[in-house]
């Protein structure tokens, strides 16, 4: 409350100091904020587009795999997946988007050739090439996904915290700020006017006894002028 702080001119510099600072921190929060409402539309424009491509492959996928199991039967198929050796590898590295560190995956053998899935060529069939195919594709439009909605999750986040942060400046911390600088200029201005009546009183004090010095200093020279009046008469 702005009765808690002392009306000092001391507390008026530093009070408009922190005013000062606050502003300029407020600023560049909103700012931020700004910025990272951007990146993030941008961002969640990208997840809506894997989105799409995710549930567009899953579906080929599936239905790669059920034509293949109902040309090749599930013994073919099971085989041709146990056959495979080298499973795919993910690696994170970190990117900074306005300040949030969001992942970057990376994936390698993911997408093989005939040879690099073990089972042969005369172990499978076309159907089951697609089908291998399409799952190839599938994942990696997951690693892809994963790594948009991780980002999108991550922004969403720090622009809540940003926002809260604006609020809290814009609504609390700078309100109270003014508050308190407003209240102490009042008493200052109340405490001038004082001294300056209590300056006047004191002015006009001095200036009564001045005043009635001055009379009564031109009272005994008249007296003192009747008595020499009348020493001559005499």
């Amino acid at each position: 409350m702005a009765e808690d702080v002392k009306p000092t001119r001391k507390n008026l510099m530093a009070i408009e100091d922190r005013i000062e600072l606050s502003e300029r921190g407020h600023d560049t929060l909103e700012q931020k904020r700004d910025g990272l409402i951007m990146e993030f539309m941008d961002i969640l424009d990208q997840a809506q587009d894997v989105r799409e491509d995710l549930n567009a492959n899953y579906d080929v996928a599936q239905r790669k795999l059920n034509m293949a199991r109902a040309m090749e039967g599930d013994v073919a198929v099971r085989g041709a997946a146990a056959a495979l050796k080298e499973h795919p590898e993910i690696t994170t590295q970190s990117k900074n988007i306005m300040g949030v560190v969001v992942p970057q995956i990376e994936s390698s053998k993911v997408r093989k050739s005939l040879d690099e899935r073990g089972y042969g060529l005369l172990g499978s069939s076309a159907r089951i090439d697609e089908a291998a195919d399409a799952y190839e594709e599938l994942l990696e439009t997951i690693i892809l996904a994963a790594e948009v909605e991780t980002a999108m999750k991550k922004m969403l986040k720090e622009i809540e915290t940003t926002k809260r942060r604006v609020n809290a400046l814009e609504f609390k911390l700078l309100p109270d700020l003014y508050e308190n600088q407003e209240y102490i200029e009042q008493k200052l201005e109340e405490q001038e006017r004082e001294e300056i009546f209590r300056m006047k009183k004191i002015k006009a004090k001095k200036e009564e006894a001045e005043k009635a010095e001055r009379e009564a200093e031109q009272e005994a020279a008249a007296e003192a002028a009747e008595e020499d009046v009348a020493v001559v008469s005499e």
